[in-house]
């Protein structure tokens, strides 16, 4: 974990990290997420599933949606 700004902490997400993780670092990945026809994104399963299985799940390519969500696949 990394001390951001105003001493708030900020976790380093990759493909591992969840979706309720991405969203509460990045509330704007969401319209990203929107773009790749994942609109269920408070639903109980996005609680606990990962990028990675989201991608997996949806069948869009990991590398691809890292990219636009500008996150490390690791």
């Amino acid at each position: 974990i990394n001390r951001g700004r105003d001493n708030i902490s900020c976790m380093a997400l990759n493909a591992d990290s969840t979706i309720a993780d991405l969203l509460r670092e990045k509330p704007d990945a969401a319209q990203v997420l929107f773009r790749f026809g994942m609109g269920c994104l408070g639903c109980a399963i996005a609680n606990n599933e990962t990028i990675r299985e989201a991608a997996q799940a949806h069948g869009v390519p990991l590398e691809e949606m890292l990219s636009a969500l500008g996150i490390a696949e690791s």
